[in-house]
């Protein structure tokens, strides 16, 4: 059964002017990643899942996975409000080549936990056992808390076979590798900011939106803990936590990695409007404390 390992980028989705997909910036940015990282998650958080059309979605699952070209495993968000959308959206990641799919809880509305089990099972039925299925634990963006006794349902009795864990909560993440993470079910850390600490538990993976700019730092850091080296690693999880707060300085760590991207000559491009690409100003901050910090 497929498992993430190693460093998994939550990939950001580029946009154009206008606010259309830009295809040829996104294929820019898959085939920078597909040599640096071991995987990509995209169609998330920081790819603006949320904000994109079934259609748009689709259309930036076939380009990753086709630019990808069977170099990485690619991981489809597929998570919506309605269990429909999420099936079909499942069924096409599937019939696309993707490694495996996630989906956060269905937000917008707060849900019991029948409701979540039966947003999960159309998923799970949607794959047919074609490939392994991820809660994508994230209160914040779903909108409230997923117990664990919930989660471990899904694994027992719905069938889902993995957990991007985005509680950013340390004592809650070890209580997922103690009750949940055996060889048929992943645990994956859904943040760059506590990779020491979910290493020593035992995690294999991560996802880190900084890695879509600065995959090299996330897999030195990777491969120090991954090695048992924790005072090296602690050395380069303080930098990756500074890097963490420069992020803030464009409003949004999402925001940031537009920015990122852009002023290390990767890819430009934008954000979806709602969202506000950070200022000329804010990008000139960024780039001079990244400077200062040495890793430009």
């Amino acid at each position: 059964m497929f498992k993430m390992k190693g460093v998994v980028p939550p990939m950001i989705t580029p946009f154009d002017a206008s606010g259309d997909v830009d295809a040829e910036a996104l294929r820019t940015l898959v085939r920078y990643l597909r040599d640096r990282v071991d995987g990509l998650f995209i169609t998330g958080s920081y790819g603006g899942g949320a904000l994109m059309s079934e259609e748009e979605r689709r259309l930036v699952a076939e380009t990753t996975i086709h630019e990808a070209g069977g170099k990485i495993p690619v991981i489809v968000h597929v998570g919506t409000a309605d269990s429909l959308s999420a099936a079909r959206l499942a069924d096409h990641a599937v019939r696309a080549g993707a490694a495996a799919v996630s989906a956060v809880g269905p937000f917008y509305y707060k849900h019991a936990a029948d409701g979540i089990r039966a947003f999960y099972d159309a998923i799970v039925k949607a794959c047919r056992g074609r490939l392994p299925v991820y809660v994508y634990n994230n209160p914040q963006f779903q909108g409230y808390p997923m117990e664990l006794g919930t989660i471990r349902a899904l694994k027992e009795s719905v069938g889902v076979l993995g957990l991007k864990d985005a509680t950013f909560d340390i004592i809650q993440h070890a209580n997922y590798m103690r009750a949940l993470k055996d060889e048929n079910f992943d645990v994956a850390l859904g943040t760059e900011a506590m990779w020491l600490s979910a290493c020593a538990l035992g995690c294999d993976a991560y996802i880190p939106g900084l890695g879509n700019a600065f995959p090299e730092i996330c897999g030195e850091m990777y491969r120090q803990g991954a090695a048992g080296d924790f005072a090296a690693c602690r050395e380069t999880q303080f930098k990756v936590n500074v890097m963490r707060e420069i992020m803030y300085v464009a409003r949004s760590t999402q925001l940031a990695i537009y920015a990122m991207l852009e002023i290390r000559g990767i890819v430009a491009c934008y954000p979806r409007s709602p969202f506000i690409p950070a200022s000329g100003e804010e990008k000139a901050i960024i780039r001079r404390r990244l400077d200062e910090l040495g890793v430009l």
